[in-house]
């Protein structure tokens, strides 16, 4: 059983805290409760958590989780009274996860899902905190020709020695450490299982396609899909994504749970939506696919249904609106900047 909050908020974790889903849930997590956010930017960057720095309930620790971590030597943390209240709970999400960039950390990535995760779990157990790992749909492997929705029960069929199996091997790895050390410790551990997301502080020219098509298109540019004309994904709104963690790490479900939408999407009509949105000029253009951007399945979503009363609610068009208005915003800010 995981220790209660001794004072009036707990002490929450949020491992990649930086990053484009870490830092949403980091801006979430601070309406109730005292987060501590860990990161080495890698893929994340500072300026997600910019607008958190200043608020004494949020605390940034800069280090490689690869590396094991002693939180109670941390002295910005002693206003957080660890010592004595300790941790309640662990989202673990610290991961490489760029698109164009796989290649250079790829030994990055699999030591995340190995090391980065051992010192995750760790932590749960010292502190008996809950703790939440994210996975990915790649840990089913590439869609089918037969199976294009997966449930949760579906082993998959990841290639081991595959250029990316770093990735998606590892995620499955992670996955096994997780179960067994929820096994031999008795600790409250879960598994989610995130499929393809998207929303404002995706990291731009990284091939994560829709904030690139937002980009391109209010600059009048050619929209890349990496891909043919028959790339199809799903897409969901990183909002709904935080929620569906919350409402998981508050249940009482440890079962692995699918988060993502259940709608299939051609990406090409997602760009011509883009570009009516915008009253954009630019031409899709389709180029070769990237080695971390292919087509996976869908997640069938009818566990989340049913035991967290979750499912997406932003529709595509008002994510993209929203996209949109943020990359609007910077733009202005860099032009201002620049004079």
């Amino acid at each position: 059983m995981a220790k209660k909050a001794i004072f009036d908020k707990k002490n929450v974790i949020v491992t990649g805290g930086a990053g484009f889903v870490g830092s949403h849930l980091c801006e979430e997590l601070l309406k109730t409760s005292k987060v501590i956010c860990i990161d080495n930017f890698i893929s994340g960057d500072e300026k997600n958590i910019d607008n958190l720095l200043q608020d004494p309930d949020f605390k940034f620790i800069k280090h490689d989780l690869i590396e094991d971590i002693d939180l109670e030597s941390f002295s910005e943390l002693e206003v957080f009274k660890v010592k004595f209240q300790g941790i309640q709970e662990i989202y673990h999400l610290a991961c490489p996860t760029s698109a164009k960039n796989f290649e250079k950390t790829k030994i990055e990535t699999l030591l995340s899902s190995c090391l980065a995760t051992k010192h995750a779990l760790d932590l749960a157990v010292k502190y008996k905190a809950k703790i939440l790992f994210t996975s990915s749909s790649v840990v089913y492997g590439p869609r089918g020709e037969e199976q294009k929705n997966f449930t949760e029960d579906h082993i998959g069929n990841v290639d081991l020695l595959s250029p990316r199996a770093c990735y998606d091997e590892g995620k499955r790895f992670a996955e096994t450490m997780v179960s067994t050390y929820r096994d031999v410790y008795n600790i409250d551990a879960k598994i989610a299982r995130i499929f393809r997301t998207y929303g404002p502080r995706l990291k731009l020219d990284d091939g994560q396609m829709i904030p690139d098509f937002v980009d391109n298109a209010l600059d009048n540019q050619d929209i890349i899909i990496y891909g043919d004309e028959n790339f199809t994904t799903s897409l969901c709104y990183v909002s709904d994504i935080i929620t569906g963690l919350i409402k998981m790490m508050s249940s009482t479900v440890s079962d692995p749970v699918n988060l993502g939408s259940d709608i299939e999407y051609k990406l090409s009509d997602v760009a011509k939506k883009i570009i009516e949105m915008t009253g954009s000029k630019s031409k899709i253009k389709f180029e070769k696919p990237l080695l971390f951007m292919s087509p996976l399945g869908l997640p069938n979503i009818s566990t989340a249904k049913t035991k967290l009363s979750w499912f997406p609610v932003v529709r595509l068009e008002d994510g993209i609106s929203k996209t949109i208005d943020y990359l609007k915003a910077a733009k202005g800010l860099l032009d201002v900047t620049k004079k």
